[in-house]
């Protein structure tokens, strides 16, 4: 195990929401533009897709993992990977997210170190993760 290796970054929520409308949310394209970033994404394995990243352009990412309504992985960039994953909780539905490939060693297609963009992506997400809460729960 590569010992400059970063741990992963995780954000759960438990939304009051039925779990099939949080995976309409996180695996849709309209979905995802509403809380994250406007996209191209279709939900097949394999389908290649875009994140519109606003100031960093378009930053291709791959699906690699589908299972409805349970669980969504795709690729982000070169180093990325993130993982949705759905449970049902008495009617709620227990959403969390896995920002994995975080290495010290690294930096991003946009010259910033791994350690330096975590942080701020850790931030990010937690604000994300609400922001699906609340666009869920309308």
């Amino acid at each position: 195990m590569d010992q400059n290796k970063m741990p992963d970054i995780q954000h759960t929520v438990t939304v009051n929401a039925p779990i099939q409308k949080v995976w309409e949310a996180v695996a849709t394209s309209e979905g995802i533009a509403a809380w994250f970033m406007p996209n191209d994404f279709q939900p097949e394995e394999g389908f290649e897709f875009h994140l519109n990243a606003g100031p960093f352009g378009m930053s291709p990412c791959k699906v690699t993992e589908i299972d409805p309504p349970n669980r969504l992985s795709f690729k982000w960039g070169k180093d990325w990977k993130v993982t949705f994953e759905l449970a049902e909780k008495d009617g709620q539905t227990e959403f969390t997210l896995i920002h994995s490939g975080w290495d010290a060693d690294k930096i991003t297609e946009f010259d910033e170190a791994h350690t330096l963009v975590r942080g701020r992506m850790d931030h990010g997400w937690a604000g994300l993760v609400k922001k699906l809460a609340e666009y869920v729960r309308a």
